[in-house]
């Protein structure tokens, strides 16, 4: 049989959040509150990992580390991450109940996976109390994979497999590589790579060209182009087996995986 099994999803960028724009501004809004102002380009770079890693990565990098010093006499650590993150976490909670509405097209995706016959699960950087804010929210719009598995709930988070494969055991699907996962960021590329499935990046809705959908629509055709370009790039050296602009395109790519499997090609 060549048929896939299930599909994986993210969820901010991939599934709900147009642009990833829940976490981005949580991150930005607390730094600034703890009197260390860091940019939304900033905020997203290490965006994927469980939230408190990602705040140790932003935390450590030069150019915060040394303002976080000025402001409190010594470079950030590990502690200081346990500081940001207990802000952090009311914050995205309080914020990501605007930020909640699933990516247009997403609902349909979804019911028509069901129809194949596809499991649906999904890993996330959120932990559980984001989640349980998120999730009656997202099933109320036709969106509920059966399997979520949030940041801190395995004993490591993205890039490592064990998210992605504790899904799988759940599901009961195996082997790896009759699993899909999808993705907006590196880290979550990498997930899937490192678990052994195939993996297929969306380009255009997620934390990479961080827009809204009406900021999306507003670029010119070219510009557009461009900027997807380049973050198909950076996804496909992350180790995408391809790129889709949205989850509203999965389909066909999924057609195109059972093809490969067809002629014996693995991950």
């Amino acid at each position: 049989m060549n048929a896939l099994k299930a599909v994986i999803f993210d969820w901010a960028g991939t599934l709900i959040d147009h642009g990833c724009l829940a976490p981005a501004l949580a991150f930005t809004t607390v730094f600034e509150r703890l009197g260390v102002p860091i940019s939304a380009a900033e905020a997203r770079i290490p965006m994927g990992l469980p939230k408190w890693e990602h705040i140790l990565a932003v935390g450590k990098m030069p150019r915060v580390s040394s303002d976080w010093a000025k402001r409190y006499g010594h470079a950030f650590a590990e502690a200081d991450a346990d500081r940001v993150f207990a802000v952090f976490e009311p914050e995205n909670i309080r914020i990501i109940k605007d930020h909640s509405a699933p990516i247009a097209g997403v609902a349909n995706v979804l019911s028509a996976l069901k129809e194949r016959g596809l499991r649906m699960g999904s890993t996330t950087g959120y932990t559980r109390a984001i989640m349980e804010v998120v999730i009656p929210l997202a099933a109320g719009k036709g969106v509920a994979p059966e399997q979520v598995v949030c940041a801190g709930e395995t004993q490591e988070g993205r890039p490592s497999p064990l998210m992605l494969w504790k899904n799988l055991v759940e599901l009961g699907v195996w082997p790896a590589d009759a699993a899909v996962k999808v993705d907006d960021t590196p880290v979550g590329i990498r997930e899937g790579r490192n678990a052994g499935c195939w993996t297929i990046a969306v380009t255009e809705t997620g934390n990479a060209m961080g827009l809204s959908e009406d900021e999306l629509n507003a670029l010119s055709a070219d510009e557009r182009t461009r900027r997807r370009q380049l973050i198909a790039d950076e996804l496909l050296e992350a180790g995408a087996h391809m790129t889709i602009p949205s989850v509203r395109e999965l389909m066909p790519a999924l057609d195109l995986i059972e093809a490969a499997r067809a002629q014996g090609r693995k991950p």
